[in-house]
This record gives structure tokens, sequence and C-alpha cells, in this order.
């Protein structure tokens, strides 16, 4: 058992996908970036699994792909932005994860993720999710632009049905610059479009 019990955002968002995730699911990584949460869903849906991993800058899958290494036939690297991710998945799924932002180390950090797309992806992903299985979105809001996502976020999640989903916030409170923080979506009925309700 760890010394840590509340862990930071990343590793807090590991532990609740690991749970959760079996070998020979089907999952996304919503947010390719550096290839980090695509390593790590691959080693969680082994060789018989798929990892369909999304991103808008090809400097991101060919980061992603490095980091593979000899897990690269577990992945489907796609240049393309996550809101068509029913483009390319066509089975239920056992988990997501988002990691919102921009693609750390890149040359232009302009580059970021935006609300429309972002919201548009998970609603198309609870639809594919399985009973009892987690999305996961770690939300950075100290970026231009981060905070127009943040809000426009979380105004989405609280109008999700409380009989279709439950959605958690999870942070850190007393870290400094802008710490991440965690939105966890649980299904926990059948659907396959997303009900929403007026406040």
């Amino acid at each position: 058992m760890s010394d840590i019990l509340l862990h930071r955002v990343l590793p807090f968002s590991k532990r609740l996908i690991s749970e959760t995730v079996l070998p020979g699911e089907t999952v996304v990584d919503a947010t390719a970036g550096n290839g980090n949460d695509t390593l790590f869903l691959a080693g969680l849906v082994g060789e018989s699994g798929r990892v369909f991993a999304f991103d808008i800058q090809q400097a991101a899958l060919e980061a992603t792909a490095n980091r593979l290494d000899k897990l690269n036939d577990r992945v489907a690297l796609i240049l393309d932005s996550h809101a068509n991710v029913d483009k390319y998945v066509t089975r239920q799924i056992g988990g997501a994860m988002f990691n919102l932002g921009y693609l750390p180390y890149a040359e232009d950090l302009s580059i970021i993720t935006k609300p429309d797309s972002t919201i548009e992806a998970i609603d198309k992903l609870l639809g594919m999710l399985k009973k009892g299985r987690i999305i996961t979105i770690s939300v950075y809001d100290g970026h231009e632009g981060g905070a127009k996502e943040r809000d426009a976020l979380l105004a989405y999640v609280k109008s999700l049905h409380q009989a279709d989903v439950h959605v958690a916030r999870y942070e850190l409170l007393n870290q400094r610059k802008n710490p991440p923080f965690l939105i966890a979506i649980e299904k926990v009925r059948e659907f396959e479009a997303v009900v929403r309700v007026e406040e």
C-alpha cells in the first residue's frame, strides 16, 4: 500500500481507471500528448485489448509512438480531433482519459483543447462507455483559454442527469500556481444519448 493516500491529480486519475478497465477491452486516450496516458492504457488492456489515442498534432503522435515502443501494436494513433471519436471507435469502451490544455514542450503552446470539441467528445464517449465505467478529465486552467474551457466543462457536467452518471471533482486545495483538478464521470445506467437537465 502506498504511503500517500491523497495523490496528485494524474496518479489519482490512473488509479480510478486501473480499478475499472479490464484486459482485452477497448479504451480511449482522447488527448495523446506525449503518450504517458496512452502507454498506461496499453498496459491495462493487454495484448488482446485496443487503445484509440487522439491528437491534432503530428508531433504528439510521434512522441507517443516513441514512448509506446513495443506496445505500438495495441494502439491506433489518430491524427484528428477527439470530437470525431465515433468515426473510429464503433464498439463499447471500458474507459477514457482526457488531459486538457496544451502539449507540454511543444513549439506552439497556443494550440490548446477547446470547450466545444471536448464536450462533444465526452458526449459521444459517454454513449459508448460501459455501465459502471469511468471517464477521467484532468483540467488545467492556468493558460490562456483554460478558464473558458473549465467553466464550460463544469457547466456541462453539472447538467448531466444524476440517474445516468455520477460526477465527482477531485483537487488538492493547498497546491500553488493553478494546479490541475480532476473530473471523474461514472456511468451508472445504460444509455446511448446523453440527457442534460436544465437548472
